[in-house]
């Protein structure tokens, strides 16, 4: 089945300036194997998209579709043919939606 992962800005230059991989796996695969084939590919940014523990991030989030997988079975998500995966970076500290007076 194919499969394509994608990548925010940040991580791009890591991709050799990809910001879209395409994948061919197995039937069975799961976003863990999904990490495992861009781990063999772009070990950089599997990097930084999982721990040493091979744990999701706690700052990133990854998709499948329009699913986060942290509501579904995380890593052992299993994905679909044609399916994008996202990976997008938390955003935090919410400074940049505060309200300011127009100058």
């Amino acid at each position: 089945m194919k499969v394509t992962v994608r990548l925010p800005g940040a991580l791009r230059e890591l991709a050799r300036g990809q910001a879209a991989i395409a994948f061919d796996l197995d039937e069975s695969a799961t976003v863990g194997g999904l990490l495992d084939a861009l781990g063999a590919q772009l070990p950089a940014v599997e990097r930084r998209i999982r721990d040493e523990t091979r744990s999701l991030r706690r700052h990133v989030n990854v998709f499948v579709g329009d699913r986060n997988i942290r509501d579904g079975s995380g890593l052992a998500e299993p994905l679909s043919d044609g399916v994008d995966v996202h990976v997008i970076p938390a955003i935090s500290g919410g400074g940049c939606l505060e309200r300011r007076p127009a100058r």
